[in-house]
């Protein structure tokens, strides 16, 4: 009832004057409808349709009553105002315009359930299938698309996609275990040799025979623990060897060479101050820069982007934004030993920095700066503790060779 007044619209009068109540009653009599009527201070507020408000004119010089309209509710004055502003109505018809066109197609697509296939894989493999942001609804095949994921990737066990909006939803379980074929286990080992030239400071070994001690040094290559355990008789003999994935913690003491150069002259970037603007648009994955001129021959393009977000479901990948292009020349500079030492310094630091965070405990450090006929040098001697892990170490052997 409240939505047909709204549609054919009404008004809220105040009447004053000591015939209000009576014109209460002539409306009444004529099957006027009034209502919300309220008595305030000094009048009486209440509602009427704006059919009903023309018809009231003889009432009110009957009643002597004084009536004015305190507020316009209802759809034909919404159209009134509409009607005065055209840039809105304009607007408003291209964005019903624009939605009924953009519901045909896709929009958004959203994986979940993937752990062992990635993100980038997935999409891949979705653009070699044709299903791609910005595609017809119509020539969406689910039961098909659905069938091929299942096919493409074995370790999906259970495939659904659905379309919610203008989104296309995929939703994957993979397999926890994968089946592999099987394949008849061949005897293999593994040796344990040493990757530098060093001094053993600690062997646990697990598995194996320790070919060396703690505090034999050793050459880069060398065997620390052999994967061939000999198999003996009850004499001493040697019955056969038996192949063996050798195990240990072994810690090294060794040392690493570091050495970088920096040239005397560099090509640095020089602004000139001169800027510029270039608008662009993106739609998907797809980047539209506006036909901006930029007479500069070379520049930076420094700038972000806004995104627009159309209800709930209805996302749409549209993004604007401005780029600002900084002109810069290339400036041959030479690089004094102040600002060599400082550089040079920086990526020494940075370099010990990277092996603290490999968990190599630094002994010793020797560092100097020198300079050869075209840069300027820094060369440092370290000493350090490496604990080396297995796949570092290991070396596989032929299964067939090693049989005495």
């Amino acid at each position: 009832m409240v939505q047909l007044k709204w549609i054919r619209g009404y008004v809220r009068i105040r009447v004053r004057g000591f015939g209000a109540e009576r014109l209460i009653n002539l409306c009444a009599r004529r099957g006027i409808c009034l209502w919300n009527i309220e008595r305030q201070t000094d009048c009486i507020s209440m509602c009427l349709s704006l059919k009903d408000f023309f018809s009231i004119r003889p009432l009110v010089r009957k009643s002597r009553t004084r009536v004015t309209v305190s507020e316009r509710c209802g759809l034909p004055f919404f159209m009134m105002i509409v009607g005065k502003r055209k840039a809105f109505v304009i607007g408003l018809l291209m964005a019903v315009l624009f939605w009924m066109l953009s519901n045909g197609f896709v929009w958004d697509i959203r994986l979940g359930g993937n752990y062992s296939v990635s993100e980038d894989m997935f999409r891949s493999f979705l653009k070699t299938e044709g299903v791609t942001v910005g595609m017809k609804r119509r020539d969406l095949d689910i039961e098909t698309l659905e069938k091929q994921i299942r096919r493409s990737f074995p370790q999906v066990t259970w495939a659904s996609a659905r379309l919610d909006g203008i989104r296309l939803s995929i939703e994957i379980k993979e397999n926890d275990v994968l089946m592999e074929p099987e394949t008849p286990e061949e005897e293999t080992g593994a040796d344990l040799v040493s990757p530098v030239e060093g001094r053993i400071l600690s062997m646990i070994v697990r598995e194996g025979i320790p070919m060396c001690k703690i505090g034999d040094t050793v050459q880069a290559g060398d065997v620390l623990v052999s994967g061939k355990v000999p198999v003996k008789n009850d004499d001493g003999t040697i019955r056969r060897v038996m192949l063996v994935d050798s195990s240990a913690d072994i810690e090294l003491e060794h040392t690493i060479f570091y050495e970088e150069h920096l040239p005397y002259s560099c090509i640095k970037k020089q602004y000139t101050g001169r800027t510029g603007t270039v608008p662009y648009l993106r739609f998907g994955e797809k980047i539209l820069m506006l036909p901006v001129k930029i007479s500069f021959l070379q520049y930076d393009l420094i700038g972000g982007e806004d995104t627009w977000e159309l209800f709930r479901k209805f996302s749409v990948p549209f993004a604007w934004g401005r780029m600002e292009a900084r002109e810069y020349m290339n400036v041959e500079c030479e690089v004094g030993l102040r600002e060599a030492a400082d550089r040079l310094e920086e990526k020494y630091a940075a370099f010990l920095k990277d092996c603290e965070d490999r968990g190599l405990q630094i002994i010793a450090k020797d560092g100097k700066m020198d300079s050869d006929e075209c840069a300027w040098v820094y060369s440092a001697e370290l000493v350090v503790r490496e604990v080396f892990t297995e796949q570092e170490l290991k070396v596989f052997e032929e299964n067939d060779s090693l049989m005495e």
